[in-house]
């Protein structure tokens, strides 16, 4: 971290994770691909079952950032019994939410999530399908997400890259066989689909355990250390929560957005599902990136190193933005294939096309704001990134989507997206401004 060329360093730290998540973005597409497959009703309505899906991912997610960090700096400071609690604990956390959520389904949730979306019979029916499955058997995605960082959090990364790999080619493999009945398979539609996402996250939650088991070292693993402590669980959470909430923003975005596009039609709805899977594409890898760089930058300021810091920072901003402009140059050029990708319609095209060609102005900014924003969790001011996440998709994105579809003209809607990105990389710069004045300072003085 101190010593090795900062560029080489940031790629050898990075690179695992964004092959994890390019990988885990082609599964978003090509699971989205085979549903388009069915009809654009099943395409809308998987798309109207996301913002639960991320709520759940949210829950694991966050809870698995808090493990990370107590079981990490347990191990630091030689605590081991403080390291496998947080491991253990943090098990037994993301199983009860896992149950919870699928009580939640048992009592009709999923039907009534949907319903709050759409009045089409047919979308509803495809939605709350796919959705009451997911939730049922949530425990797969949860058991995938904490085994998987248990293993990050003791710089085991390589393993979560195989096990993350493996779930999603599982997970392709399996979705046209159960979505149209291959191979002596019964055709199960949109079902299928969804058994298909819990195939693979449960056989990557199993290998990710038999890696933790017989690889991690660090924690030692027993009956006793799932015996749930107040202390730990106060701490995961302490670290836990704020994550959570930066995640599920998405979610109440998608919802809210979702529910603006519908007034004009549900193919709106579909448009903007196809995009959301696309961009993950470009916006994953540079996600990736940002995860490698953190603790490069976080150790650095801990070593006052200043140097180091601003090539780190340098670097991971011109690869950011490098890929962020690739992506705008693919939607700005071949819009039209890659809507074709999902079986669109000629009403789907008409408003496909348009709608990628405006959102993908703002990728670029994007870049920029994510790489810059890193610096706020490495130097421990997540606020500013709570505050800038906020702002982008809450305070932002959906007032100005709500006033653009007055017009009556879901194309104007679009423009929201580069609107939001604007005024998040102005706050990015005056979060990054303020906080680079402050350790200037810090490490001049050391």
């Amino acid at each position: 971290m101190g010593v090795m060329p900062v560029k080489k360093l940031i790629v050898s730290m990075s690179l695992p994770m964004m092959i994890s998540m390019i990988v885990q973005a082609m599964y978003n597409i090509v699971d989205s691909v085979f549903v388009a497959q069915l009809s654009e009703e099943a395409l809308t309505g998987v798309t109207l079952a996301f913002p639960m899906q991320n709520l759940m991912f949210a829950v694991a997610g966050g809870t698995g950032v808090g493990i990370n960090a107590m079981l990490s700096k347990s191990l630091g400071e030689k605590k081991q019994d403080a390291a496998d609690s947080a491991a253990g604990n943090g098990v037994v956390l993301n199983i009860i939410a896992a149950l919870i959520f699928m009580a939640a389904s048992f009592m009709g949730a999923a039907g009534a999530f949907i319903g709050t979306q759409t009045t089409d019979p047919v979308i509803a029916r495809e939605g709350t399908t796919y959705l009451s499955i997911v939730m049922v058997l949530s425990i797969g995605m949860s058991a995938q997400v904490t085994m998987e960082r248990l293993l990050q959090s003791t710089g085991r990364t390589f393993y979560t890259m195989i096990t993350q790999a493996l779930g999603a080619i599982i997970n392709i493999i399996m979705d046209p066989v159960m979505i149209f009945g291959l191979f002596g398979f019964p055709a199960l539609g949109v079902a299928g689909a969804a058994y298909a996402t819990i195939i693979g996250q449960s056989i990557a939650a199993s290998l990710a355990l038999f890696f933790n088991i017989t690889k991690n070292h660090d924690i030692h693993f027993s009956w006793s250390i799932l015996k749930l402590r107040a202390s730990t669980v106060k701490r995961i959470y302490y670290v836990g929560v704020p994550s959570i909430l930066m995640i599920a923003i998405g979610s109440v975005m998608t919802y809210l957005l979702n529910k603006i596009l519908n007034v004009f039609s549900s193919t709106a709805v579909a448009v903007f599902g196809v995009y959301f899977k696309l961009q993950s594409f470009f916006f994953m890898p540079v996600f990736g990136l940002n995860n490698g760089v953190i603790p490069v930058l976080a150790y650095n300021y801990g070593a006052k190193n200043k140097e180091r810091i601003n090539e780190a920072l340098r670097f991971s901003i011109t690869l950011a933005f490098i890929i962020m402009c690739i992506g705008t140059l693919v939607f700005e050029s071949i819009p039209e294939t890659l809507l074709m990708l999902f079986k669109a319609s000629d009403d789907m095209k008409m408003i496909g096309v348009t709608a990628l060609r405006i959102i993908a102005v703002h990728f670029p900014l994007a870049g920029l704001a994510i790489a810059l924003g890193s610096i706020f969790q490495a130097f421990g001011r997540s606020i500013y990134s709570l505050i800038v996440s906020l702002g982008r998709q809450i305070f932002v994105l959906i007032p100005v989507a709500h006033v653009l579809s007055q017009f009556g003209n879901v194309d104007i809607v679009w423009w929201a997206f580069p609107i939001s990105e604007l005024v998040s990389l102005a706050l990015t710069l005056i979060f990054f401004k303020k906080l680079n004045k402050e350790v200037t300072a810090e490490l001049e003085t050391a």
